[in-house]
């Protein structure tokens, strides 16, 4: 099992460094989340053997068991080496785990959410720490797709008003304790032609840029885009977090 992960880790690296090279960005911008749903906690430890820190679940459940096992399996001090990405959407009454498990919050798609997080963080006393915040990446819907969550941003170029709602969005969340604004998270739609997907990578990009400048959100903003089979046209169109799972580990159990 060992030589497989390696061999697969290995490939997928050189598959983002070589999607860096063609559009001149530098490959240590790019974080590689392993998203490690569904597959045993086992499983997550061997890719950390293999030098992975970053892994992603979409379920918090799942989260909330594999973390403290890794801790329990690695000490305290090498546990802190490894950043845990919620990656999937948030229910309002899951809220608490995530709130002592996540690191990083990939799928804000409403406020509600954000209320409900810098309230269980307080709760928990991880928003006394000030050396802790839990970033925060915004759910765009940039596609259309009726089966995908976010801020609805289908027409951001010809609609002021959607990216009023998202600057007021980001507005709102910098001033809930404990919670920091990372940047836009969103899905290319599946089977979709190449240059379909590419148009969702880079719309969110000019996106990103337009609240950055003509909004004047805080710069810079980042990127969460990208999966296993569409994760070097999102590196090409900007890309700073990747989400891999099965170009990692094989077909889920």
């Amino acid at each position: 099992m060992m030589e497989r992960i390696v061999e697969r880790v290995t490939a997928v690296h050189q598959r983002i460094e070589a999607a860096a090279a063609r559009v001149g960005r530098n490959p240590a911008e790019i974080t590689l989340v392993a998203v490690t749903k569904t597959w045993p906690p086992e499983r997550v430890l061997a890719a950390y053997a293999v030098g992975l820190r970053h892994f992603g679940e979409n379920r918090v459940e799942e989260l909330a068991e594999k973390r403290p096992y890794l801790e329990s399996h690695l000490g305290t001090d090498s546990a802190k080496s490894v950043t845990w990405h919620l990656i999937g959407t948030l229910q309002s009454r899951k809220t608490g785990l995530a709130a002592a498990h996540a690191d990083v919050f990939h799928a804000l798609d409403r406020l509600k959410i954000a209320h409900r997080l810098a309230r269980d963080l307080a709760a928990n006393g991880r928003a006394a720490n000030p050396q802790f915040t839990l970033p925060i990446f915004l759910e765009v819907n940039v596609s259309g797709e009726s089966t995908k969550s976010g801020f609805d941003c289908t027409r951001w170029e010809e609609d002021d008003e959607q990216t009023a709602v998202l600057c007021a969005a980001a507005a709102e969340l910098s001033t809930l304790p404990g919670l920091s604004l990372a940047g836009l998270m969103t899905m290319a739609p599946w089977d979709a032609p190449p240059e379909e997907i590419r148009a969702v990578f880079r719309r969110t990009r000019q996106l990103a840029a337009h609240l950055q400048t003509d909004r004047a959100l805080p710069t810079p903003l980042q990127l969460s885009m990208g999966m296993t089979d569409d994760f070097e046209t999102a590196i090409e169109e900007g890309a700073t977090h990747v989400r891999v799972g099965r170009a990692l580990f094989g077909e889920r159990p």
